[in-house]
C-alpha cells in the first residue's frame, strides 16, 4: 500500500501554511495536516471558495484548527499583505507548502507585469518564502516543500534576458519553465539553508497525474485547446484522486526520514505511492539555479538571505 496520510506523525503544536488550500491538492494537504493536529493556515485567492473548503475539512475533521488568509500569488502586494498577516499571528512556521499554481493558460500578465505562469507559480512563491523565512527559521526543524510537476522535464531554464517569454510564448512552454523553476528553487533553497547551517530543510514534490481542478481550469481559461482537453480527459480516466495526489508533498513535509534536497513523487512517475525519486537533469543545474535566483531577486525586489533571516528577532 505504501505511505499514506495515516503515516503523518503527530503535528500538534505545529503551524503549517498551505497555498492554494481552497481546492485540489492544497485542500487535501490541509485536511491531512489538520487531521494530524497541525494548525493550518489556508492561504488562497478565492476566499469564498476557501471558506467552503474550511467547512468541508471541518465536516471530516471536526477538531481541525484552521485559519484563512487571502493570498493572490499573482500580486506582490497581496503576497506582502498575506505574509504580514501570517507573521503577525505566528512567530514560527513549521511547514510551508508552496502548492498553488496555474497550468497552460493563455498568454497574460500578473498584476506586476510578469508572465502569468512564471509570476504565479514561481515568483509569487519565491516572494512568500522570502518574507516568511524568519518565522520558518525560528521553528527549528521546519520544512519548505515546493510542488513541481513532471512538466519540469519539458521546461527550459529561465533566460535572465527574457524570463517572461516575450515573443516566445506558448502555454506549455511557459508552464514547463515555471515548473522547472519550482524544481530549481526547491533545490537552490536547500543549498542556501545548508550553507548557512540552518536547521530548516527544503524539499520538492510532484503529484503525478491527479484529477484535480487544475486541468478543468486550464481547459476553461484556454478556450479548450486540444492539449488541455487531452490532459483533462486523461486525468479523469487514469488520474489519481486529489487525496492520493497530495501524498508526495505530505510525505516531503512530514516524514521524519525525509531530508532536505530530496524529491518525492509517485513510484510509477504519474501514479502510485509516494517515494523518494532521484534528482535528474543535473547538467547545467548550478548555473540555472544561480540565474533563477538573480532573476527572482531582480523581479521581486526581495532576497532570501538565510543568515540575516535567522538573526531576525520575533516581533
Amino acid at each position: 500500500m505504501g505511505w499514506t496520510a495515516a503515516d503523518i506523525p503527530d503535528q500538534k503544536g505545529r503551524t503549517a501554511v498551505v497555498t492554494g488550500a481552497n481546492g485540489g491538492l492544497g485542500l487535501e494537504s490541509a485536511r491531512a495536516l489538520a487531521g494530524a493536529g497541525a494548525h493550518v493556515v489556508m492561504a488562497a485567492r478565492n476566499q469564498e471558495k476557501a471558506a467552503a473548503a474550511l467547512q468541508d475539512i471541518r465536516r471530516t475533521v471536526p477538531e481541525a484548527s484552521l485559519e484563512l488568509v487571502a493570498l493572490d500569488l499573482g500580486s506582490l502586494d497581496s503576497v506582502r499583505e498575506a505574509a504580514g498577516q501570517i507573521l503577525q499571528a505566528h512567530q514560527e512556521i513549521d511547514i510551508l507548502l508552496n502548492n498553488a499554481g496555474v497550468m497552460a493558460v493563455p498568454e497574460g500578465t500578473t498584476a506586476d507585469g510578469f508572465e502569468t505562469q512564471f509570476g504565479t507559480n514561481h515568483l509569487g512563491h519565491y516572494a512568500l518564502t522570502a518574507l516568511l523565512m524568519p518565522a520558518v527559521l525560528r521553528a527549528g526543524s521546519a520544512r519548505v516543500v515546493t510542488v513541481t510537476s513532471t512538466a519540469h522535464h519539458m521546461g527550459r531554464a529561465v533566460d535572465p534576458a527574457n524570463p517572461n517569454l516575450k515573443g516566445k510564448y506558448s502555454p506549455w512552454r511557459a508552464y514547463g519553465q515555471s515548473k522547472l523553476a519550482n524544481f530549481h528553487f526547491g533545490i537552490g533553497l536547500q543549498q542556501a539553508l545548508a550553507a548557512a547551517g540552518a536547521p530548516a530543510a527544503s524539499l520538492i514534490a510532484h503529484p503525478g497525474l491527479s484529477n484535480t481542478e487544475l486541468q478543468a481550469v486550464s481547459v476553461k481559461e484556454s478556450g479548450g485547446g486540444l492539449s488541455q482537453r487531452f490532459f483533462h480527459m486523461l486525468a479523469g480516466k487514469t488520474g489519481m484522486t486529489p487525496e492520493h495526489g497530495a501524498r508526495p508533498q505530505l510525505r516531503a513535509a512530514t516524514d521524519p526520514a525525509a531530508h532536505g534536497g530530496e524529491f518525492y513523487a509517485p513510484r510509477f512517475v504519474n501514479n502510485g505511492p509516494p517515494v523518494r525519486r532521484p534528482i535528474l537533469r543535473r547538467l547545467g543545474m548550478e548555473k540555472a539555479i544561480r540565474q533563477l535566483w538573480e532573476v527572482s531577486e531582480r523581479e521581486t525586489g526581495l532576497k532570501i538571505d538565510v543568515r540575516s533571516a535567522s538573526r531576525e528577532p520575533a516581533s
